[in-house]
């Protein structure tokens, strides 16, 4: 009888199995560290994530399909309604990166953050795949290049690298560098809308992707097997290259307006103060 049950558990967790996404369990369980420190925030990115994945992914899919300046409109509506219904989270692995390194936010922090992103993702596209197919709508996409291209791969690398270090200051100064009076949060969130639409534009080389958590949750989901990418390319391109773009941009902007990278100052800056003060000369 005992071995019975086992049989029966050994079915259930098997099938259970096959419908968590790779890294699901870990993610959740991240949730948790530090007795649920930081669960809030955990929470917040998962459900910012699922907010972001719909409500851009559907712009020229569910919504704008034949006119690309709705299309536009939507993306960029979306990119609004997903940071404020959202509570403005950062969604994206390269800016917590950003974040630690100018001494927003811990590691651990930092950490259970990217969990929540990772998590968000993964049950995302999945899930709004299973909606459109309900619906009878076209299924979202997502960002991918040739890994087998070297050269493409390179260009692939530079052109995340660049996204990503621009999108990074975009945040910057939008957020900490310009305030726009009364109506701050809808102009700077529309603004910041534009930018993206724009990067994806101008850096459409690898998706494009300028979010490591975007391509690696749609490249489990688009594999069609439910399995983490094996090639090291994709780690190196979505991963790697905004990781980099993430520590250059806080670099620069800790020499101009000052502050730390991972907890130690630099030999140079800030030039915000001094300009200021030639001004006054």
């Amino acid at each position: 009888m005992v071995k019975n049950y086992v049989e029966a558990a050994e079915i259930f967790f098997k099938d259970l199995v096959g419908y968590v996404p790779p890294g699901m369990a870990p993610a959740i369980c991240t949730a948790f560290i530090e007795g649920g420190k930081y669960f809030t925030e955990w929470r917040n990115e998962f459900i910012g994530t699922l907010l972001m994945v719909v409500c851009t992914f559907s712009a020229g899919k569910w919504i704008g399909q034949d006119d690309m300046n709705i299309a536009w409109l939507s993306h960029a509506a979306g990119v609004v309604a997903a940071d404020y219904f959202g509570g403005g989270q950062h969604v994206n692995p390269a800016v917590t990166m950003s974040m630690w390194a100018l001494g927003k936010c811990s590691y651990t922090e930092s950490y259970v953050r990217v969990s929540g992103q990772m998590a968000g993702g993964l049950v995302a596209f999945p899930l709004f795949h299973a909606v459109a197919d309900a619906l009878q709508m076209p299924p979202f996409g997502g960002p991918e290049f040739n890994t087998e291209d070297e050269d493409h791969s390179r260009e692939a690398f530079l052109s995340e690298f660049g996204a990503t270090f621009l999108l990074l200051w975009v945040v910057y100064l939008v957020n900490w560098e310009i305030n726009f009076g009364t109506y701050h949060y809808l102009i700077k969130q529309t603004l910041t809308a534009a930018a993206v639409r724009a990067l994806i534009e101008f850096f459409p080389t690898a998706g494009p992707a300028i979010n490591p958590m975007l391509a690696t949750t749609w490249a489990v989901w688009g594999s069609g097997d439910m399995s983490m990418p094996s090639h090291f390319m994709h780690y190196f391109v979505y991963w790697a290259s905004p990781c980099l773009a993430a520590v250059a941009a806080s670099i620069i902007y800790v020499i101009y307006a000052g502050g730390t990278i991972f907890g130690s100052s630099l030999p140079i800056g800030p030039f915000k103060g001094k300009s200021a003060k030639v001004k006054k000369h």
